[in-house]
């Protein structure tokens, strides 16, 4: 028997869904260690009792669609709305040759899952899904280009396996990231920061500026940054900014749409999220570039969490656990793989062309955080290096811009490349 739930149960739900994960995540700490987002944590628990209800009494449940499709435009949308290539400017040529690493990353990923997908006898469009759909895309990209893959190639289960991947991808992420980094910063004969020299010692023999002063700054540049993936940052917005936001949102909407509809049967043709995301992307840079306008960062930022938040756990209520019973096998076989590929990509490529020094080896870290996870991943990796060791201020200007907000883009791009290749 099926219940169909309109949009207002379908937002109670899924509301209830956000309170039980932040529940969770305060009272697990595995939760919490590992950056575990709380719409994963309290829908995967609420996909589980739909599957024993679905197991036990033969009860399925269909949930309001338009209000899951609104809630991940938005999404997409405050992502290109926070896309500033201004930002590349003050970052300077690291962060673009950064940026050069990730991209190219993410080319490497998409062939392996590929590869071992086809390997393996599964549909190639599960490789990608595998790869960095949900690793280096992250729950929300996982379930943007689920409901694509499922919709538009016939995928089964493309949703349901690219949000496990993505959780399995922030735990990995933030294992390995650590150890990869203290290879590398042993190898350069790195001391831990108790070894060394205390601040005032090092600034009165070196006649620079004190390791303290050099970490005071980093956190205070930290703390003030605005992070798109820092959900519970506290942020002061007004009605007025929050409207204007809005506005900005309908237009990004808007180009979505007209672009879907032209883009139809053509070779532009592109999912409506990507348009919405790109629509973000061109009506920030033309009036910030052009006009000189002032972006209401703050407002974007909890428009755009309170979207990702209410469209993970819609997306997660809608989950068929019963469609990874097949996959289990081949898929832990691909993970695994993806998980050496990642290592071995920042120990020898990353480290190598960021310049092989103790900068290099941070950003390693960083990078097998969101290559695997998320950015906040990425800087729980980085912390729990420069904690042990010293400051590194070159990775936490570059790591949460790239991973917040070009990453996005660059994958966007990367993935409708590859679901238009022949082999696909």
């Amino acid at each position: 028997m099926e219940i169909t739930l309109n949009g207002y149960y379908t937002l109670i739900l899924a509301t209830l869904v956000l309170l039980l994960g932040r529940l969770l995540v305060k009272k697990v700490k595995f939760l919490e260690d590992f950056n575990i987002p709380e719409p994963v944590a309290g829908g995967l628990v609420a996909a589980f009792i739909i599957y024993m209800i679905n197991l036990f009494w033969g009860y399925s449940f269909n949930f309001q669609q338009e209000l899951q499709t609104a809630c991940m435009l938005m999404f997409f949308a405050s992502i290109g709305l926070s896309a500033d290539f201004g930002r590349l400017k003050a970052g300077g040529t690291p962060l673009i040759v950064f940026t050069l690493v990730v991209s190219s990353f993410i080319i490497v990923q998409n062939i392996a899952g590929v590869a071992i997908a086809s390997t393996l006898g599964l549909d190639p469009l599960l490789g990608l899904v595998t790869g960095s759909i949900a690793l280096t895309g992250g729950h929300g990209t996982a379930g943007a280009w689920g409901l694509t893959l499922e919709k538009q190639y016939g995928v089964v289960g493309a949703t349901t396996l690219g949000i496990a991947v993505a959780t399995y991808g922030l735990v990995a992420g933030g294992i390995i990231g650590g150890p990869v980094a203290r290879r590398l910063i042993n190898k350069l004969g790195v001391k831990p920061s108790a070894d060394n020299p205390n601040p005032t010692e090092v600034e009165r023999l070196a006649g620079k500026q004190s390791l303290y002063s050099t970490k005071h700054k980093e956190e205070e540049a930290y703390r003030n940054k605005e992070i798109f993936e820092k959900p519970d940052n506290i942020r002061l917005i007004t009605a007025s900014s929050t409207i204007e936001s809005l506005a900005l949102f309908a237009a990004a909407l808007a180009f979505a749409d007209i672009m879907t509809i032209v883009g139809k049967d053509t070779w532009f043709e592109l999912p409506t999220f990507v348009w919405a995301l790109a629509g973000g992307v061109i009506i920030r840079n033309v009036l910030t570039i052009v006009f000189d306008f002032h972006m209401f960062d703050r407002a974007i930022d909890v428009i755009g969490n309170a979207s990702l938040s209410l469209f993970l756990a819609m997306a997660l209520l809608s989950l068929k656990l019963w469609q990874l019973a097949d996959l289990a096998g081949p898929v832990l076989v691909i993970l695994a793989v993806q998980t050496v590929v990642m290592i071995a990509y920042a120990y020898l490529i990353t480290f190598r062309i960021m310049g092989k020094d103790y900068d290099a080896a941070v950003l390693a870290a960083g990078h097998c955080g969101f290559g695997m996870g998320a950015t906040p991943t990425a800087i729980a990796n980085m912390q729990a290096v420069t904690d042990r060791y010293q400051p590194s201020p070159k990775a936490f200007l570059i790591v949460p811009m790239v991973g917040a907000f070009f990453v996005d883009i660059v994958n966007a791009t990367v993935l409708q490349i590859f679901t238009k290749l022949p082999f696909m």
